[in-house]
């Protein structure tokens, strides 16, 4: 089984210029969305379409069994369960919003929602959702869905990148595995320098699309990469921003620890390196354990490291698949009943454990530890998820234009050692003011 795309990837595979021309097809149809909205009348039997996205096989069955369970318990509510992809989902809700087709109920990710909470079309869920509900996922998650100071999605799972070890290879080099909360960024080096011995590498990483998995750890030390909201963002390359790249860098080049093949690879094309023993660790997005797990060769070990941290912590940046209600339902109040059911920890663990993602809900990640015991990489995995909170680049609007033009080749020449970091800094800003104008 390949490496499944996750929805941040997705983005990036429709780019910024679908982005921005979706912008504006928005802004010319979009609609004053500071009256109110008709309501269902109470007792009136009302049925809700809800597109879901979700694509593994246990992830469609335990929404299935959801939407089940709920209809069966609210014959008032009944929810009409509609198949999304990832791969269209943006350009679809584009021509949905604009034709007054789009579903009650929207499954979606931050990263896409925030432009149409921006024009009105994403409906304020604060006044519904339940304080248990709200409760239970920490603040930082929720700035990654609050818009304006509205909350226009329930965050529901996660991913975080993770080092994910081959135990064998650990114990044949001498090296003992980290174990604590969490592993520096100077010990994962040293780690991978001593891993890196006759022929073999300490770490595989597959670096062609470097850009999200470069600001979103460079959280760990407080690398923020911009300032401000919107097209108001300003770009902001200082110490703290370039640390992880320069680390990155100095363990390609300098060290070489890095399987130089892997660093042109994407995360599926370098995970075959990591089952062969070509190298030792191997980082990726924490769903890869799934992979690991079904399509590892027979008696593989493996185990993930604890999360990567810097002088900030472990922090990353969250960017959830969410639950919206379009704020053209007619039965808005009973969309939001429906997504805090959706959100409960049971539910929640079940569709965690089907993606093999981190669920935004505390007590739904205790379910998970609970039902898992902690196997599989998935005590570490949950472990990850506590540093994610909203990241300043997530609400920069020409981010992803920036991201596909100038941070991903730029950073592919950096690892390269093509640029130097003083090239990186001024090449990335230099950029951003030319998409931003």
């Amino acid at each position: 089984m390949s490496i499944r795309t996750t929805p941040v990837a997705r983005r990036t595979v429709l780019g910024g210029a679908v982005l921005a021309a979706s912008a504006g097809l928005l802004s010319a149809c979009a609609f004053n969305s500071g009256g109110s909205t008709p309501q269902a009348s109470s007792g009136k039997k009302v049925t809700l379409t809800f597109q879901s996205l979700a694509f593994q096989a246990t992830t469609i069955a335990a929404v299935k069994k959801i939407v089940t369970s709920w209809n069966a318990s609210h014959p008032d509510i009944q929810i009409d369960l509609r198949q999304g992809s990832w791969d269209n989902v943006h350009d679809q809700l584009v021509t949905q919003f604009q034709g007054g087709t789009a579903p009650d109920i929207i499954h979606d990710e931050a990263a896409d929602i925030t432009g149409f909470a921006e024009q009105g079309y994403l409906a304020d869920l604060k006044p519904y959702l339940s304080s248990s509900v709200q409760q239970a996922v920490p603040a930082g998650i929720w700035k990654a869905v609050t818009v304006n100071g509205k909350i226009v999605a329930a965050p529901t799972l996660l991913q975080t990148y993770v080092v994910f070890a081959n135990k064998k290879a650990f114990a044949d080099a001498g090296v003992s595995m980290p174990t604590g909360d969490s592993m520096t960024w100077d010990r994962f080096r040293s780690i991978a320098k001593q891993l890196t011995k006759n022929g073999k590498y300490g770490v595989g990483w597959g670096l062609s699309q470097p850009a999200a998995t470069v600001l979103s750890t460079s959280l760990n030390y407080g690398g923020t990469w911009f300032t401000g909201t919107g097209k108001d963002a300003q770009i902001q390359i200082g110490a703290n921003e370039l640390k992880v790249p320069e680390t990155i860098q100095a363990m390609a080049r300098t060290d070489r620890s890095i399987a130089p093949t892997s660093i042109t690879q994407s995360g599926s094309d370098a995970l075959p390196g990591f089952f062969g023993g070509k190298y030792a660790m191997y980082v990726g997005g924490n769903y890869v354990a799934q992979q690991i797990t079904q399509s590892g060769p027979k008696g593989f070990e493996w185990d993930v490291l604890p999360p990567l941290a810097g002088s900030a912590g472990t922090a990353q940046a969250a960017d959830p698949q969410t639950m919206s209600v379009s704020a053209t339902s007619k039965a808005q109040q009973q969309a939001a009943q429906f997504i805090d059911y959706f959100m409960s920890a049971t539910n929640q663990a079940a569709l965690a454990q089907g993606d093999w993602l981190i669920p935004a809900s505390e007590p739904a990640q205790q379910e998970v530890l609970k039902e898992t015991g902690g196997k599989d990489g998935w005590e570490q995995t949950i472990a990850s998820g506590k540093g994610l909170t909203a990241a300043p680049f997530q609400t920069a609007t020409n981010y992803p234009q920036w991201k596909d033009q100038y941070a991903t080749p730029l950073l592919q020449k950096y690892f390269a050692g093509s640029i130097t970091t003083d090239q990186l800094k001024s090449q990335l800003t230099a950029g951003w003011q030319s998409v931003n104008k």
